[in-house]
Protein backbone atom coordinates (compact mmCIF):
# COMPACT_ATOMS: atom_id res chain seq x y z
CA UNK A 1 0.00 0.00 0.00
CA UNK A 2 1.29 3.46 -0.88
CA UNK A 3 1.70 5.91 2.01
CA UNK A 4 -0.16 9.23 1.77
CA UNK A 5 2.13 11.99 0.50
CA UNK A 6 2.01 14.11 3.70
CA UNK A 7 1.56 11.79 6.66
CA UNK A 8 3.27 11.89 10.04
CA UNK A 9 4.67 8.46 10.84
CA UNK A 10 6.19 8.16 14.29
CA UNK A 11 6.83 6.07 17.35
CA UNK A 12 4.29 7.07 19.97
CA UNK A 13 2.16 5.84 22.85
CA UNK A 14 -0.87 7.26 24.65
CA UNK A 15 1.12 10.09 26.25
CA UNK A 16 4.29 10.73 24.21
CA UNK A 17 5.74 10.84 20.71
CA UNK A 18 9.41 10.27 19.92
CA UNK A 19 11.25 12.89 17.92
CA UNK A 20 14.90 12.92 16.91
CA UNK A 21 17.67 15.48 16.92
CA UNK A 22 21.40 15.28 16.19
CA UNK A 23 23.96 17.34 18.09
CA UNK A 24 27.66 17.67 18.76
CA UNK A 25 28.90 15.78 21.86
CA UNK A 26 28.88 18.74 24.29
CA UNK A 27 25.14 19.38 23.77
CA UNK A 28 24.22 15.67 23.72
CA UNK A 29 26.29 14.88 26.83
CA UNK A 30 24.81 17.75 28.84
CA UNK A 31 21.25 16.86 27.80
CA UNK A 32 21.54 13.16 28.56
CA UNK A 33 23.19 13.84 31.94
CA UNK A 34 20.50 16.35 32.93
CA UNK A 35 17.58 14.50 31.36
CA UNK A 36 16.59 17.75 29.66
CA UNK A 37 18.19 20.33 27.38
CA UNK A 38 20.61 22.58 29.25
CA UNK A 39 23.57 24.75 28.21
CA UNK A 40 25.28 24.65 25.79
CA UNK A 41 21.89 24.03 24.12
CA UNK A 42 20.57 27.39 22.93
CA UNK A 43 17.11 28.51 24.00
CA UNK A 44 17.29 31.51 21.64
CA UNK A 45 17.50 29.84 18.25
CA UNK A 46 15.24 27.62 16.19
CA UNK A 47 15.61 23.90 16.91
CA UNK A 48 14.38 21.29 14.43
CA UNK A 49 12.72 18.07 15.55
CA UNK A 50 11.94 15.11 13.33
CA UNK A 51 9.47 12.28 14.07
CA UNK A 52 10.99 10.13 11.28
CA UNK A 53 14.00 8.08 12.33
CA UNK A 54 15.17 7.51 8.75
CA UNK A 55 14.85 11.17 7.82
CA UNK A 56 17.03 12.00 10.83
CA UNK A 57 19.56 9.39 9.70
CA UNK A 58 19.61 10.91 6.23
CA UNK A 59 20.02 14.42 7.65
CA UNK A 60 22.90 13.54 9.99
CA UNK A 61 24.52 10.89 7.78
CA UNK A 62 23.92 8.23 10.44
CA UNK A 63 25.75 10.47 12.96
CA UNK A 64 28.80 11.09 10.74
CA UNK A 65 28.29 14.74 9.82
CA UNK A 66 30.24 17.37 11.79
CA UNK A 67 28.14 18.83 14.59
CA UNK A 68 25.66 15.93 14.30
CA UNK A 69 27.73 13.09 15.74
CA UNK A 70 25.21 12.16 18.42
CA UNK A 71 21.58 11.26 17.84
CA UNK A 72 19.04 11.76 20.58
CA UNK A 73 15.59 10.17 20.81
CA UNK A 74 13.42 12.61 22.72
CA UNK A 75 10.03 11.59 24.12
CA UNK A 76 7.78 14.64 24.23
CA UNK A 77 4.16 14.94 25.22
CA UNK A 78 1.65 14.45 22.47
CA UNK A 79 -0.20 17.51 23.73
CA UNK A 80 2.97 19.61 23.35
CA UNK A 81 3.64 18.16 19.90
CA UNK A 82 0.12 19.00 18.76
CA UNK A 83 0.33 22.44 20.37
CA UNK A 84 3.47 23.15 18.34
CA UNK A 85 1.76 22.03 15.13
CA UNK A 86 -1.28 24.18 15.91
CA UNK A 87 1.02 27.24 16.12
CA UNK A 88 2.86 26.44 12.89
CA UNK A 89 3.08 27.67 9.34
CA UNK A 90 4.42 25.90 6.29
CA UNK A 91 7.87 27.19 5.36
CA UNK A 92 6.62 27.64 1.78
CA UNK A 93 3.55 29.12 0.14
CA UNK A 94 0.85 26.55 -0.63
CA UNK A 95 -2.05 27.80 -2.81
CA UNK A 96 -4.24 25.03 -1.38
CA UNK A 97 -3.88 26.49 2.12
CA UNK A 98 -3.21 30.19 1.63
CA UNK A 99 -5.41 32.66 -0.21
CA UNK A 100 -2.35 34.45 -1.59
CA UNK A 101 1.33 35.04 -0.91
CA UNK A 102 0.60 38.00 1.36
CA UNK A 103 -1.66 35.94 3.66
CA UNK A 104 0.98 33.19 3.85
CA UNK A 105 3.68 35.76 4.69
CA UNK A 106 1.44 37.21 7.41
CA UNK A 107 0.86 33.75 8.92
CA UNK A 108 4.59 32.99 8.66
CA UNK A 109 5.46 36.20 10.51
CA UNK A 110 3.03 35.38 13.33
CA UNK A 111 3.83 31.65 13.69
CA UNK A 112 6.63 30.56 16.04
CA UNK A 113 6.83 27.09 14.44
CA UNK A 114 7.87 26.13 10.89
CA UNK A 115 6.76 23.04 9.02
CA UNK A 116 8.64 21.39 6.15
CA UNK A 117 7.64 18.28 4.26
CA UNK A 118 10.75 16.62 2.81
CA UNK A 119 11.11 13.31 0.96
CA UNK A 120 11.07 10.35 3.34
CA UNK A 121 14.16 8.15 3.10
CA UNK A 122 15.14 4.52 2.84
CA UNK A 123 17.94 3.18 5.10
CA UNK A 124 20.41 3.76 2.25
CA UNK A 125 19.35 7.42 2.05
CA UNK A 126 17.40 7.13 -1.19
CA UNK A 127 14.26 9.26 -1.47
CA UNK A 128 10.78 7.76 -1.23
CA UNK A 129 7.73 9.27 -2.98
CA UNK A 130 6.02 10.30 0.27
CA UNK A 131 7.10 13.06 2.62
CA UNK A 132 8.39 13.27 6.16
CA UNK A 133 7.74 16.09 8.60
CA UNK A 134 10.33 18.44 10.04
CA UNK A 135 9.25 20.88 12.72
CA UNK A 136 11.24 24.03 13.44
CA UNK A 137 10.57 25.29 16.95
CA UNK A 138 11.31 29.00 17.21
CA UNK A 139 12.60 30.78 20.32
CA UNK A 140 9.05 31.56 21.46
CA UNK A 141 8.25 27.84 21.91
CA UNK A 142 11.68 26.35 22.70
CA UNK A 143 11.21 26.95 26.46
CA UNK A 144 7.97 24.91 26.37
CA UNK A 145 9.75 22.14 24.46
CA UNK A 146 12.59 22.07 26.97
CA UNK A 147 10.73 22.67 30.24
CA UNK A 148 7.21 21.34 29.69
CA UNK A 149 7.02 18.83 26.84
CA UNK A 150 10.23 16.78 27.13
CA UNK A 151 9.78 13.58 29.15
CA UNK A 152 13.03 11.75 28.35
CA UNK A 153 16.19 12.08 26.27
CA UNK A 154 18.07 8.95 25.21
CA UNK A 155 21.32 8.95 23.26
CA UNK A 156 20.85 6.23 20.61
CA UNK A 157 24.14 6.82 18.79
CA UNK A 158 25.73 3.51 19.87
CA UNK A 159 22.81 1.55 18.40
CA UNK A 160 23.07 3.15 14.94
CA UNK A 161 25.60 0.71 13.40
CA UNK A 162 23.34 -2.26 14.29
CA UNK A 163 20.27 -0.46 13.00
CA UNK A 164 21.98 0.59 9.79
CA UNK A 165 23.30 -2.92 9.05
CA UNK A 166 19.92 -4.53 9.72
CA UNK A 167 21.24 -6.44 12.75
CA UNK A 168 18.61 -4.67 14.85
CA UNK A 169 15.13 -3.66 13.66
CA UNK A 170 14.44 -0.03 12.89
CA UNK A 171 12.03 1.81 15.20
CA UNK A 172 8.41 1.01 14.42
CA UNK A 173 6.64 4.11 13.12
CA UNK A 174 2.88 4.22 12.69
CA UNK A 175 0.64 6.90 11.18
CA UNK A 176 0.09 9.56 13.83
CA UNK A 177 -3.56 10.56 14.37
CA UNK A 178 -3.89 14.33 14.16
CA UNK A 179 -6.84 16.49 15.15
CA UNK A 180 -8.55 17.62 11.93
CA UNK A 181 -7.76 21.32 12.36
CA UNK A 182 -4.07 20.55 12.96
CA UNK A 183 -3.91 18.24 9.93
CA UNK A 184 -5.41 20.98 7.76
CA UNK A 185 -2.98 23.59 9.09
CA UNK A 186 0.10 21.53 8.16
CA UNK A 187 -1.31 20.13 4.89
CA UNK A 188 -1.31 16.54 6.16
CA UNK A 189 -3.01 14.14 3.74
CA UNK A 190 -3.22 11.00 5.81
Amino acid sequence: MTAPKHQIRATYDDETITVYQAYPPPIADAATRAGRFVAPFSMTRMTWIKPSFLWMMYRCGWATKPGQERVLAIAITRSGFEQALSRSCLSHFDPGLHADTASWQDQLARSPVRIQWDPERRPDGGALPHRSLQIGLGPAVVPSYVNDWTRSIIDITDSLPRLRSGASPLPTEEPYPLPTEVAQRIAATG
